[in-house]
């Protein structure tokens, strides 16, 4: 924790506040659930990151439901298939926010490529920290931020958010996902939206930028109106103390884990949450990688 706690400390994050100090960020982050950090990446780490997934949107491997989108493309596992996501996962700027919420010992929960297509509809409205099945109104228990890879636009499916809503005490709302969006096939035309909202703001950002969104907020993807696709990759965070959406473990090997960049290891679970949790066979997991 102190090794972490060192490394925020020698990071200079101010030319990526746009002229604001970090808590002021964090104030505004606090009152409305979310904040919008514009043009962090540059053109060559996109050109990278979209050469790098190609192979896998290529496949074309499209949603199983309504939920996952049935015109959308999901890429998982994410860290296992190049180290170009594990510089992204433990991209300082977004860490920066992800520890002051959940902790330095926080892990990364999942992390996915979403490829809206043309003719996408709009998602059910959900917040990402739903599982833990904690009665709202709560503190968030995790945090999921949004690199936009392409422009998220108007039209092409930018995700939507209910400002404020990370403290609405609503486990459910009209139009929310539900048992029956995982099992829905059925094909809507792009215009149905039976979730429309007066109250929903489209997060329209140019490439490059980061979202970042308390996992107490409600949101969603919107429908793709456009004749192109809207990518973006969503790392996801959650406390050290909690069990990740995704099986780490499995997911990323330790043949390939251990070629990953520290932090990035410890994200995925090569970690101690204090006093001892995440221990293998009675000593730090790090010692696993080590030999």
């Amino acid at each position: 924790m102190a090794d972490c706690e060192q490394q925020k400390q020698q990071i200079d994050l101010g030319g990526w506040l746009d002229g604001r100090s970090f808590d002021e960020w964090r104030t505004q982050f606090d009152r409305d659930g979310y904040i919008i950090l514009r043009d962090i990446l540059h053109q060559e780490e996109l050109i990278k990151i979209r050469e790098t997934l190609a192979p896998y949107l290529e496949a074309d491997v499209t949603g199983r439901n309504d939920f996952e989108g049935l015109k959308s493309n999901r890429v998982y596992a994410m860290l296992a298939k190049s180290p170009v996501f594990a510089d992204l996962v433990s991209h300082p700027l977004a860490l920066a926010f992800v520890e002051a919420d959940l902790g330095p010992g926080c892990l990364l929960s999942a992390c996915l490529a979403i490829n809206l297509h043309p003719g996408e509809t709009a998602q059910p409205w959900h917040f990402d920290d739903s599982h833990f099945q904690w009665p709202r109104p709560r503190p968030s228990l995790g945090i999921s931020t949004f690199w936009a890879i392409d422009d998220m636009t108007e039209n092409n499916g930018a995700t939507e958010i209910l400002p404020g809503s990370h403290l609405w005490p609503d486990d459910m709302i009209d139009g929310a996902v539900g048992e029956a969006s995982f099992n829905d096939r059925s094909v809507r035309d792009v215009s149905s939206d039976p979730g429309a909202r007066s109250d929903a703001l489209k997060v329209t950002m140019p490439a490059g930028s980061l979202m970042l969104a308390k996992g107490t907020m409600w949101h969603r993807g919107g429908a793709n109106k456009s004749d192109k696709p809207r990518l973006i990759i969503t790392p996801q965070y959650c406390p050290g103390w909690t069990r990740q959406l995704e099986n780490m473990a499995l997911a990323v090997p330790p043949a390939i884990a251990r070629n990953l960049p520290r932090r990035a290891q410890e994200l995925i679970g090569y970690s101690i949450h204090p006093p001892f949790m995440g221990y293998v066979d009675g000593v730090h997991p790090r010692k696993l990688l080590d030999q």
